[in-house]
């Protein structure tokens, strides 16, 4: 039986290689795709995503325009010089894109109400939108959702916005705490692991020559470009990570990440503005369970990239 996911991304070439992941894997049923600001601004994840649909032939999964920026009402920054101009590198999705349907966030409402009790919320992007379901609807808005896997934290590792913060924290730390506050069952899946979850170029390059996969004319000149960006930025890698592919795997495949129980709060302003915090002493202050979050601590990297390379390769792709 596969998993109901509803997600929530900004591609982005991460984000664009998580969602071609979830299409591919058979375990995972799309519900939706939440699109908003991030990586690039919201019109153009909008359209990515509605890129990414198209070449998989699958125009059924219906398409929710986000949020265009923070809480805060700070301005966004963007960055090209990692997911490219218009978010998937050198890629520029066709222009007969224009007059796809998007719809509104009330859909999220529908699709809560449609798949009640079996619906995974992932979220891969910012936290916007989801701290925007609790501000608009209230505190049980998202009840009736199983889980809410996250993207995102650093937990006792470097932040890669900050010193402290990962991105999508860092982006909206207001949301963030919203979200780590209100959210049940959360499944977080930090800088610790993401980090390891490194795609090789020859692995790619055997992707892009055998993946019968509509996506294939996509997968070498996207990575090629986050590869580059990840080069000047951690000198000597040898690959890039899929940061946001590894809570839709560890859905289908639990055994891959380990998780420490604790609760995780958000710094919101000043120098520690999206700082990830948890007691990680060996006996840490007592909280009550229901406010607990699972913080991925360790993941297999070598399943990891088995299972990667499985999806992207395997032969019976058919557009549902």
């Amino acid at each position: 039986m596969a998993y109901d996911v509803l997600l929530f991304a900004d591609p982005g070439i991460d984000d664009s290689f998580a969602i071609m992941y979830a299409i591919l894997n058979p375990d995972i049923n799309i519900v939706g795709i939440v699109s908003g600001y991030g990586n690039t601004p919201k019109e153009q994840s909008v359209k990515n995503t509605a890129y990414l649909i198209d070449l998989a032939g699958r125009e059924d999964i219906p398409i929710i325009a986000g949020a265009a920026g923070p809480l805060s009402g700070e301005p966004v920054q963007y960055y090209p010089e990692i997911h490219g101009p218009e978010g998937l590198g050198p890629i520029k999705p066709p222009d007969t894109l224009q007059d796809v349907e998007v719809h509104d966030i009330n859909k999220i409402l529908e699709i809560i109400n449609e798949y009640k009790d079996n619906l995974i919320i992932v979220n891969v992007g910012r936290l916007t939108e989801l701290a925007l379901m609790f501000i608009l609807y209230g505190n049980d808005v998202l009840k009736d959702v199983t889980a809410f896997y996250i993207m995102g934290g650093a937990f006792l590792v470097p932040g890669n916005i900050t010193a402290e913060a990962e991105a999508n924290f860092y982006s909206d730390a207001i949301a963030a705490r919203i979200v780590m506050e209100k959210a049940h069952n959360v499944r977080l899946y930090p800088l610790n692991i993401t980090n390891k979850a490194i795609i090789t170029p020859d692995m790619i390059e055997f992707l892009s020559e055998n993946s019968p996969t509509p996506f294939r004319p996509l997968l070498q000149p996207a990575f090629d470009y986050y590869f580059k960006a990840y080069q000047k930025n951690v000198p000597g890698i040898n690959g890039a990570p899929m940061h946001d592919v590894v809570p839709l795997m560890a859905l289908t495949d639990p055994e891959i990440v380990k998780y420490i129980p604790r609760r995780v709060r958000v710094a919101e302003f000043g120098n520690s503005k999206g700082k990830s915090i948890a007691d990680f002493r060996p006996k840490p202050d007592p909280e009550p369970p229901e406010t607990l979050d699972y913080i991925g601590m360790e993941a297999d990297i070598l399943k990891f990239v088995t299972n990667f390379m499985e999806v992207f390769l395997q032969g019976d792709f058919e557009k549902k």
